[in-house]
């Protein structure tokens, strides 16, 4: 239970540290283009900041589905 733990808060801290990356490393981008989602659209982003967000979107799946697969360890 505890190594389940650890990875699940370490997948929250590091995607929170690297969204917060982007975030910062995002400010200053000129080129801004709209996402067509079908119903709508969204608001300009950058297209880094979108490409980011689908991969911190990966980096978090990837680490919650490490945690819940973790060996059981008896106690």
């Amino acid at each position: 239970m505890l190594l389940r733990m650890r990875l699940f808060l370490s997948s929250i801290v590091g995607t929170f540290v690297l969204l917060l990356m982007l975030c910062l490393g995002s400010q200053n981008l000129s080129e801004r283009s709209v996402v067509n989602l079908g119903i709508g659209k969204t608001v300009p982003l950058p297209q880094g900041f979108v490409v980011g967000l689908a991969i911190l979107c990966g980096v978090f799946s990837g680490g919650t589905s490490a945690a819940l697969l973790a060996p059981h360890q008896d106690e």
